[in-house]
């Protein structure tokens, strides 16, 4: 009867076979490290301040709960990431992201930009309580210089101050108004830079129409030149209400109220602005229409109708009142 052969061990197989588990082991681990489920439970906002480096990130990062280990999300990065630098700023994670895709966020991701709106002629006294609701700002302010700030939309991050904010406005405002002081029109009423924001800002609030800016410009910049009280309404009502809505009709006896800013009871432009004027309206004033307009009323379509003469402009005052009577307001 033949004999079965009895195996021979190998211990060098053995120890290859053992390496190489463990290299599989090893190499598992480390891409599960690296492309693997992250701890982070839940979404979260991570903020990277200016000047960041991969390794501070990093700390920031496992301390907030995103990432399991600073040290190795450095050494993994400089080993597998891209090599772009990481970037400041506000940036969504999502829940479970592996730390490969933490850091492709931060050098890929599109931060999370947070935006105040100042419309045009906004009063200042509504920008501070804009910023005052805008809660990841700090600090308080004080109601800005009225026609300091220029309208627009603004960045700003989380953390920061909100009198940073009105900084880069009313820089923003000195900027532009240096600007377009310089190329404004020869002859024109207004004879500095400040005068021009007082005017634009009642042009900015006499009317919501676009087009209309330059025309209404005319007729007040033709009111100042033949030294006729300007009568606008908006100036009556800014010292009330410091630019809040009245939620009424003028009384006759504010129209007579000596204040510094009635221009139906004084000559010449009020003390100071009223609004905060965007850029047109400020062009508008630098460059107004060429028309001999003194008077406007509206027109019922949300315009107005422009007049050179006393006799024209009654007519259309008496318009605007049928059209009124017409429609139950009178």
């Amino acid at each position: 009867m033949a004999r079965r052969r009895s195996r021979q061990h190998n211990p060098l197989g053995a120890l290859v076979g053992l390496a190489l588990l463990a290299a599989l082991a090893a190499a598992g681990w480390l891409w599960w490290q690296w492309h693997g489920w992250g701890p982070l439970r839940q979404e979260t906002t991570v903020e990277i301040p200016e000047g960041a480096s991969i390794a501070s990130a990093g700390r920031l990062l496992q301390k907030q709960g995103v990432i399991r280990s600073s040290i190795w999300f450095h050494r993994f990065a400089a080993r597998f990431g891209s090599h772009d630098p990481i970037r400041a700023g506000e940036y969504g994670v999502p829940a479970h992201a592996s730390a490969a895709r933490v850091l492709d966020i931060l050098q890929h991701g599109k931060p999370f930009q947070r935006l105040v709106t100042v419309p045009e002629g906004m009063p200042s006294i509504l920008v501070r309580d804009t910023l005052a609701a805008a809660p990841v700002l700090t600090g308080s302010i004080v109601v800005p210089a009225e026609g300091s700030i220029l309208p627009d939309s603004y960045a700003y991050r989380r953390g920061e101050a909100r009198a940073a904010v009105v900084a880069r406005m009313q820089a923003a405002m000195t900027k532009e108004l240096a600007s377009l002081w310089a190329q404004r029109a020869p002859n024109i009423a207004v004879h500095s830079p400040r005068e021009a924001i007082i005017l634009a800002s009642i042009v900015e609030k006499e009317t919501g129409v676009a087009a209309e800016r330059p025309m209404v410009a005319a007729v007040y910049s033709n009111r100042l030149k033949a030294n006729m009280p300007l009568q606008a309404d908006p100036t009556v009502i800014y010292p009330i209400t410091q630019g809040r809505p009245l939620g009424r009709r003028i009384l006759a006896s504010e129209l007579h109220a000596q204040n510094g800013y009635n221009t139906y009871a004084m000559h010449g432009l009020p003390v100071g602005p009223i609004a905060n004027p965007g850029r047109a309206a400020i062009v508008a004033v630098l460059h107004p229409a060429a028309s001999p307009a003194l008077y406007f009323v509206a027109n019922g379509q949300g315009g107005h109708v422009f007049a050179a003469t006393l006799a024209e402009h009654n007519a259309n005052v008496q318009k605007w009142y049928a059209i009124r009577r017409a429609r139950g307001q009178m």
